[in-house]
């Protein structure tokens, strides 16, 4: 996670500065690295139903990321498509792992 929050940090770094960018740039930047952050809340979950919890937060930021990614790219706002689609790619892929990851946890509190 704190790698994807690194992509994300980079990316907003070299996005244009104008408007629209610096708007969407700072929406990526806090949803981007809240993912990681909000891991590390839900890591010390004080139960089994608030660390599900904190993982739709990371989950919901992960969703707001992927959006926003999508939108910087097909408005063109960022110069070198290779680390939007890294980004995209890395984020869906945490999308799929914390899918499973909240399925399984909350199996294991009805079981």
């Amino acid at each position: 996670m704190i790698e994807f929050s690194v992509l994300i940090i980079e990316i907003t770094r070299e996005m244009p500065n104008n408007y629209a960018a610096n708007h969407l740039a700072k929406q990526l930047l806090r949803s981007g690295t809240s993912v990681s952050l909000n891991y590390g809340e839900a890591q010390s979950g004080e139960s089994r139903k608030d660390f599900v919890h904190k993982l739709k937060i990371v989950l919901k930021e992960l969703r707001e990321t992927y959006i926003n990614l999508k939108i910087i790219q097909r408005t063109k706002l960022y110069k070198t498509q290779a680390k939007i689609e890294k980004a995209k790619q890395e984020n869906n892929e945490l999308i799929s792992i914390l899918v499973k990851s909240i399925e399984t946890a909350q199996k294991n509190m009805k079981g």
